[in-house]
């Protein structure tokens, strides 16, 4: 089975969803600001180690947390600033997280592939491929034999579904019925290695159906539409359902990580996905909804957030590890 590139649609905003929509354009907004300042930064010698960034893939971070309380939990994968700040990581701390710094979100220790902050519900970036499927269904578990009111939601990538780790949990995730939602950011790629030359079936809902996991497919570029998708699996976990999974097709606009060109991939498969744009797309809808100058303005916001995170991490002590 090939994979399906779906024509591009315009994102339709329901009646009553326009302030939704509004609130979801600007939470994509600074995440793609926060990324396109680090990767300037990053080439400017101002961050150390390297970068995996989630330009293209902002709809699937912003939908897939917008619904989640902030007690409930979500695992993060080493593409992960993006999901980071949706969960509610602040801008400063990240920053200063990927500056080294003192005041990041990890002390200064974890770096661009292990942020996060247990504060607001974010577990540390797990960088393994595969490795947070069995975790997530783990503390999922836990949540219910404590009692907890809680939903795990774990991000994960296509990569991960051809390492034992995400079969062991997907299994042990429907046989426990435990209230898990697997968000799959499936940007078509593993490193270098397109999906149809990994697996015989490239559809990630036919591939988990063997577990019994209830799943669907959605655009991963429409926020709106992963947004719904994926409030409904919330629900579902929330009130006893079980366990289930939204893949989300998606792109990323860039190499797999910094110094990555990416010219494994055919110019015309990136400029049919460059057309996608998840942000490009939802503000046309707004604009056509007479919304524009509220995008604006959250656009605005967001680069004076990013500038305020920037100062932030430079003005921080380095991190000495005196705290761990």
């Amino acid at each position: 089975m090939k994979v399906v590139e779906t024509e591009v649609e315009p994102i339709e905003i329901p009646p009553g969803l326009e302030e939704r929509a509004i609130e979801l354009y600007g939470r994509m907004v600074l995440i793609r600001e926060f990324e396109q300042r680090v990767n300037r930064l990053f080439l400017q010698g101002r961050i150390p180690g390297t970068i995996h960034l989630s330009l293209g893939q902002e709809a699937c971070a912003v939908g897939g947390t917008a619904s989640l309380r902030p007690t409930d939990w979500i695992t993060l994968t080493h593409r992960g600033h993006g999901q980071a700040l949706a969960k509610g990581v602040s801008p400063r701390s990240l920053m200063a997280e990927l500056f080294a710094k003192e005041t990041g979100c990890c002390r200064g220790m974890g770096g661009s592939l292990h942020v996060g902050d247990w504060s607001v519900g974010a577990l540390p970036a797990i960088a393994i491929v595969g490795a947070s499927i069995p975790i997530a269904t783990g503390l999922a578990y836990a949540a219910r034999a404590q009692g907890e009111d809680r939903v795990v939601l774990c991000f994960t990538g296509d990569g991960a579904l051809t390492e034992g780790d995400a079969h062991e949990g997907f299994n042990l995730a429907t046989l426990w019925q435990v209230p898990v939602v697997f968000v799959c950011e499936n940007n078509l790629y593993s490193i270098s290695t397109r999906i149809d030359r990994q697996a015989r079936v490239t559809s990630v809902v036919e591939r988990v159906r063997a577990y019994d996991l209830p799943a669907v497919a959605v655009d991963g570029n429409n926020v709106l539409a992963v947004d719904a998708a994926v409030t409904a699996a919330v629900e579902r976990a929330r009130n006893g359902g079980g366990p289930s999974l939204v893949e989300c097709l998606t792109y990323r606009q860039g190499g797999h990580k910094r110094d990555d060109p990416a010219t494994y991939r055919p110019k015309e498969e990136v400029a049919r996905w460059l057309a996608r744009d998840p942000i490009a797309r939802l503000r046309r809808a707004l604009d056509e909804h007479g919304l524009g100058s509220s995008a604006t303005e959250r656009e605005a916001a967001a680069r004076a957030t990013i500038d305020d995170a920037v100062a932030f991490a430079e003005a921080s002590p380095p991190a000495t590890g005196a705290s761990a």
